[in-house]
């Protein structure tokens, strides 16, 4: 019999965190799939970060992500996502730790003018075990890839999702939210069955 407090309807939130290298488009995807107004904790890029932040290839960023970003989507009736974009810079990666805690998955963003700038995000979750998928942000005049080709480039273990997506698309960042909760759910009852058999 189930207990009177307990609710067969009640909604479930998932953690999700977005993650990648520096003016790859966290912020804009959160902002772009969230359904309430995201919290954004930018400042200005100042002369102090012009010798620790490399810029290059974004010249047009003023602003920078200096704690998280925030926003919330509801994918279907009873399932939420509570997005969390990571800052992209090394000196702020002492947030990450504190964010991934009891998370699902995670979406690593990429651009591939700089596809080394997300190594350090794919290595992040790879060693953690925390399931994710790479989201190429097409950016115009950027050369395509495809996904197998960016998968190589990135030494990725097989299976894990490589999407193309535009991150200031709401219906494309839905896609990628989705593929991740798929994938991430294939991993963790995957592992759950590894651990009863």
């Amino acid at each position: 019999m189930a207990s009177e407090h307990s609710d067969p309807t009640s909604a479930l939130a998932l953690k999700i965190l977005v993650a990648g290298g520096f003016g790859v488009g966290k912020t804009t995807l959160v902002g772009a799939v969230s359904e309430i107004r995201p919290l954004r904790t930018e400042e200005v890029l100042s002369e102090a970060g012009e010798s620790v932040d490399d810029t290059g290839g974004v010249d047009h960023k003023t602003t920078t992500t200096v704690a998280m970003d925030f926003g919330r989507i509801t994918i279907r009736s009873g399932l939420s996502l509570y997005l969390f974009g990571t800052p992209g810079q090394d000196r702020f990666w002492f947030l990450w730790d504190e964010l991934s805690q009891g998370t699902l998955g995670a979406v690593v963003l990429a651009d591939t003018r700089r596809l080394e700038d997300c190594f350090p995000a794919v290595d992040y979750f790879e060693h953690r075990r925390i399931p994710f998928v790479v989201a190429v942000n097409c950016f115009a005049g950027a050369r395509s890839f495809g996904a197998h080709e960016v998968s190589q480039a990135l030494d990725l273990d097989r299976g894990t999702p490589v999407v193309l997506c535009d991150a200031r698309d709401r219906d494309s960042g839905k896609e990628v939210l989705i593929r991740l909760v798929e994938y991430a759910g294939r991993v963790h009852t995957a592992r759950l069955l590894d651990s009863v058999g």
